[in-house]
């Protein structure tokens, strides 16, 4: 019989100790990219006096959002481990009011100009690591609620805390990559397509020049003839929910469904999503209610449920609606970057240095996303952010000197010991990313 330890001294010396020590991997990554020499030369520096360099204190704002910590004021968490600096290369790390100043005193060309660097990663990674000519754009809306007096935080629709402020930012992800393509913080009582087309408008101009086919999904928020418009002068393919006007609503009953499974018919017609606006092709579903059935989220009429799409896809009724069911992937990336990409947190009280942070979040989730793709085991691609804490950011290390060569220690196990070598030997054969 095992017996518990007892007489068991501690000894709070030693120095080599940290919880993080899978982050090298991800510090190894970008160092072989040699992204903070890319970013410094993008990016001028807007203060005149400063301890830490540009590219220091962006990271030194990331790093608390990978490693889950959240909030900037447990980032102090991490002032007192040296040997996570010596993995990162900061000479040391700064006072959480230090990170909340930065973003605070950043002027608004500084969020322009790493809005666009954000674009020329995503035009680098997006061929990472094979070539792509197609992409698919999914557009939403999420709502981030507010418990203080944020600047542009007002009430809108809310659905979880009902009255309370928040932002409402519109968020667009490439499905198939799972990049963040863009994103635009807006206030909580935005309307429904507010800045969709400003929103467009950036995503169309980071498109890299070689994509020969663009589509894109989006709900009836988006449903809107400026869209539309917007859309079809790049020539992108489309599937947009058709919000159920009145004109809309009078034509289902009259249209020549035909059956698409045990449940659910399918018809088209031509429809006008306002009166000065041209025909568009609208594919419609609906499916009988049972008697039973709570009352469904769809439109309803006459114990039907419908779903409806405008679209300029050359696919049958049946393709329309497969394609569209893909954006259902988008959910889970959101969900994602609300409860482990800190969106949810929100910093400070200036709007302007909330949607500097909002832009730091799109780069951090993007770094996360191509390390995945290029450098990680295969059934590791798909992993959540969280997950990919447990089994790499947070693996405790020591750090040593053993005949003065810095050795990082990780646990004594066959399975780490091989991914890691297999993670490291992918590292090494990445490309510098273009200047």
């Amino acid at each position: 019989m095992q017996y518990s330890p007892r007489n068991i001294r501690i000894v709070c010396n030693n120095r080599g100790l940290t919880h993080y020590g899978g982050i090298f991997f991800f510090q190894e990554f970008l160092r072989v990219l040699q992204w903070r020499n890319v970013l410094s030369r993008n990016l001028p520096d807007f203060r005149n006096r400063h301890e830490y360099r540009l590219s220091q204190m962006t990271l030194a704002i990331m790093y608390p959002i990978l490693l889950g910590l959240d909030r900037l004021e447990n980032a102090s968490l991490l002032r007192s481990d040296s040997t996570f600096h010596y993995l990162t290369g900061l000479p040391s790390y700064p006072d959480p009011q230090s990170l909340r100043r930065f973003l605070l005193h950043a002027p608004p060309e500084f969020r322009e100009q790493l809005h666009r660097f954000n674009n020329r990663l995503l035009q680098e990674f997006i061929h990472r690591p094979e070539h792509r000519s197609r992409l698919i754009l999914d557009l939403d809306s999420t709502v981030v609620t507010v418990f203080g007096s944020q600047e542009g935080a007002e009430v809108g629709y809310n659905p979880r805390y009902r009255g309370k402020r928040s932002y409402d930012p519109l968020l667009c992800l490439e499905s198939n990559s799972s990049f963040l393509w863009d994103t635009e913080l807006r206030s909580g009582d935005a309307g429904t397509w507010a800045g969709s087309t400003e929103l467009l408008a950036s995503c169309f101009l980071s498109l890299p020049d070689d994509i020969r086919e663009l589509r894109v999904r989006a709900d009836a928020g988006f449903g809107y003839e400026p869209v539309l418009e917007r859309l079809e002068e790049v020539q992108a393919q489309y599937a947009v929910v058709a919000r159920m006007s009145s004109s809309l609503k009078r034509r289902l009953c009259g249209l020549r469904y035909q059956s698409l499974n045990g449940q659910w018919e399918i018809a088209e017609c031509e429809h006008k999503v306002s009166e000065q606006a041209p025909a568009r092709r609208c594919v419609v579903a609906r499916r009988p209610l049972e008697e039973t059935e709570p009352q469904p989220t769809l439109f309803t009429l006459q114990r039907y449920a419908y779903r409806a799409w405008i679209t300029n896809l050359p696919l049958s009724p049946a393709g329309i609606w497969h394609f569209y069911d893909g954006r259902a992937g988008m959910e889970p990336r959101i969900g994602e970057l609300r409860e482990h990409f800190a969106l949810r947190k929100i910093p400070t009280r200036a709007f302007e240095a909330n949607a500097l942070y909002l832009e730091i979040i799109r780069l951090a989730y993007n770094l996360v996303t191509a390390f995945q793709r290029t450098c990680l085991p295969e059934d590791w691609q798909s992993l959540t952010l969280r997950t990919l804490r447990y089994r790499l950011l947070w693996l405790p290390g020591e750090l040593t000197r053993p005949q003065n060569r810095p050795t990082l220690r990780l646990a004594n196990s066959p399975v780490v010991r091989r991914w890691s070598e297999k993670i490291l030997a992918r590292i090494q054969k990445l490309k510098p990313l273009p200047g």
